[in-house]
């Protein structure tokens, strides 16, 4: 998204990220995660519970439980409530509504729980990964942890967990211990998940090129790929041979590109290439 020069066409499509990212949750929760009764993650997974206690629908009550922390957000946190956050939890009332009315849904869609589970974890750990590369969250318990995180010294990650402990054992006693401990395997699967998939959107190549004419690789780094590089001279331990480093960081997708000019310039370049899903740096993250 950065890399778009535009600031209404960026802002476009993070709006438009944002807008799918929800979908993809939508779809695993209200088609996979509603009907199966599985009691994980925040208030989706309470929402399972307080369905087969009350009158509500689960999609009703997690309407109306984010609507309520929205308003909660505005009174606690004020301008510092964001702005995506707030957009994206608009959009999962939105699209639970219409899909209640234009599809309603009363039993799995098939007879394989773990088929369903996978997909219950799947979905919407994707959509809160493809969120938190945008900044954004999608409510809930996301919510309560800016607000704890403002007033309090609580440790958040302590209570959002408490929370969704409490609707997994819940399930055990509401809906017995089958589907007590598929939730069970779907809280654990669940944060395994995101973190992967964050991992893995994150992911860049790291190289490192010992060459000996450094000069038109250093120039495809920077005008062709829009990237920097670190040059130091080296020496080689047998050859005792001067050697040049370049030492830079890219997206995957340019790391190919810079891999290929790389065997055409200057085939016996020795090239090593390292993954890494966390750059620090000025002006990386910007690119």
């Amino acid at each position: 998204m950065k890399q778009i020069e535009n600031k209404t066409l960026r802002t476009l499509a993070e709006y438009g990220l944002i807008t799918f990212s929800i979908w993809i949750m939508v779809v695993g929760i209200y088609f996979f995660k509603f009907p199966n009764n599985f009691a994980f993650g925040g208030v989706t997974g309470f929402a399972t519970v307080i369905s087969a206690l009350t009158h509500w629908s689960a999609s009703e009550f997690t309407n109306i439980v984010n609507a309520v922390l929205l308003v909660a957000g505005f009174l606690f946190l004020g301008r510092n409530f964001g702005i995506k956050t707030v957009y994206a939890t608009l959009m999962m009332t939105v699209f639970l509504y219409f899909l209640e009315r234009l599809y309603p849904i009363t039993r799995p869609l098939t007879r394989e729980p773990l088929l369903e589970l996978i997909f219950a974890i799947l979905l919407p750990s994707v959509g809160s990964a493809l969120l938190f590369n945008t900044g954004a969250s999608s409510g809930g318990t996301d919510i309560i942890a800016m607000i704890l995180k403002r007033y309090t010294s609580l440790n958040i990650g302590t209570v959002l967990l408490l929370v969704d402990v409490t609707g997994v054992i819940l399930a055990y006693f509401v809906f017995g211990p089958e589907t007590g401990l598929f939730s069970s395997l779907g809280l654990l699967a669940k944060s395994l998940v995101i973190g992967d998939v964050i991992e893995n959107i994150n992911l860049c190549k790291c190289f490192s090129i010992i060459c000996d004419d450094p000069g038109p690789i250093c120039d495809y780094i920077i005008h062709g790929l829009n990237r920097s590089a670190t040059v130091y001279e080296a020496q080689g331990a047998f050859s005792h041979h001067k050697k040049t480093v370049i030492l830079t960081t890219m997206k995957r997708s340019q790391a190919l590109k810079l891999k290929n000019y790389i065997h055409t310039v200057e085939p016996t370049a020795f090239i090593l290439i390292s993954n890494s899903s966390e750059i620090i740096g000025k002006g990386f993250l910007a690119n």
